[in-house]
């Protein structure tokens, strides 16, 4: 009985998949739909060429997903995200992930389907701004410098709606998950829209922003993989790859030249 209980386990194993050894020659890589899969996509080609190394890019729809699939395994590493939002995920949910390499800055824009320029931003206008903790103190901070609001001087960076101190066109903030934004243009006055989302969405940084993050934005976009992982030689040429000339030069053609190089930036 012992000896079909055996058979029965290594048919389930072989059907899985899941008793396979894993090959050290590849890496799961997770980005989010859009743009950085393209870049990925590139670096992919870079890393087969140059270190012989197999890159599977696994694409994610939602920003929560890509760092859970990294602590529990399923994947070797992500690209998809800026440090502060890593730090809020480290500290909400306990992971033990590092950032090992710096990508690009997108920086976040101001859009509309209504207005062309902020001057005519009126009284109690609906404002559309992500919803996760990082992103929305980023929509925020972007509001404060463009005049709009005043946060607490202790707000930082993750300023949620609560903290506005000053906000003489009382905007009616509209919480909503990133990826949704661009769709929300045509029943809110403006939207606070990551560069990632815009771009699929047919939207220009350069041309359809009315106002927009200057190179001086610290959320530049990282690598990310486990503690464990950080010494691992085949991350370190994933690493190479990302930031490499070829990267960099579909980087400017997709973003047409504003996407910031922050591994460069000193």
């Amino acid at each position: 009985m012992f000896h079909w209980v055996k058979l029965i386990l290594l048919s389930i194993c072989l059907l899985i998949g899941a008793c396979k050894p894993q090959n050290k020659n590849t890496l799961k890589v997770g980005t989010i739909a859009g743009p950085e899969t393209q870049l990925m996509e590139v670096a992919k080609a870079v890393a087969k060429e140059k270190y012989d190394l197999n890159v599977q890019v696994i694409e994610f729809s939602d920003y929560t997903l890509p760092n859970a699939a990294l602590s529990d395994g399923s994947i070797d590493a992500n690209m998809f995200q800026h440090q502060p939002y890593l730090d809020q995920q480290i500290k909400d949910r306990g992971y033990h992930l590092v950032a090992i390499g710096k990508v690009f800055i997108y920086p976040m824009g101001i859009y509309s389907a209504k207005i062309k320029n902020l001057n005519d931003l009126r009284q109690e206008a609906i404002v559309a701004i992500p919803n996760d903790s990082s992103n929305e103190g980023r929509a925020l901070l972007l509001l404060e410098k463009a005049g709009l609001i005043q946060l607490k001087k202790s707000a930082g960076l993750y300023a949620t709606p609560f903290d506005i101190e000053k906000n003489t066109k009382q905007l009616k903030f509209k919480e909503l998950d990133a990826a949704q934004l661009p769709r929300s243009l045509p029943d809110v006055t403006i939207a606070i829209i990551n560069t990632n989302y815009a771009i699929p969405a047919g939207l220009s940084p350069n041309k359809d922003a009315i106002y927009k993050e200057g190179p001086d934005s610290p959320y530049a976009n990282i690598i990310v993989v486990r503690e464990s992982d950080v010494n691992n030689p085949r991350i370190k040429q994933l690493v190479a790859s990302i930031q490499s000339d070829a990267v960099l030069k579909t980087a400017k053609e997709i973003f047409n030249g504003y996407a910031i190089p922050a591994w460069k930036s000193h």
